[in-house]
């Protein structure tokens, strides 16, 4: 078993949700599992969709974490660059020092 080293914080529009679900369930061998949380967010650089984003200066957005293999992260954001070419999603990689379950 690979060793579960890395995190993959993966943030954009909920529009995207779905689309960005389904690579990650489409790749088995990298994604192991994830959590999803929806979120509020805004940057300078973003574009708010809707009228209703635009008033609040924020918009809807999903931020999806997984713990996964640091070569496999890489492999999964090579991956999305190329098929979700897209400012609108953020990602960074974090160090994980141990990862397991409690049973």
């Amino acid at each position: 078993m690979k060793e579960m080293n890395c995190c993959l914080t993966l943030v954009c529009h909920r529009s995207l949700e779905e689309r960005i679900v389904d690579h990650l369930l489409g790749h088995p061998d990298w994604v192991r599992g994830f959590s999803l949380t929806r979120i509020e967010g805004g940057s300078q650089k973003e574009k708010l969709p809707s009228m209703l984003e635009q008033v609040r200066g924020r918009s809807q957005r999903v931020e999806i974490v997984t713990v996964m293999n640091c070569d496999d992260a890489h492999a999964l954001i090579a991956h999305l660059k190329q098929v979700e070419s897209n400012p609108e999603i953020a990602y960074w990689l974090t160090p994980v020092t141990e990862f397991g379950r409690l049973s």
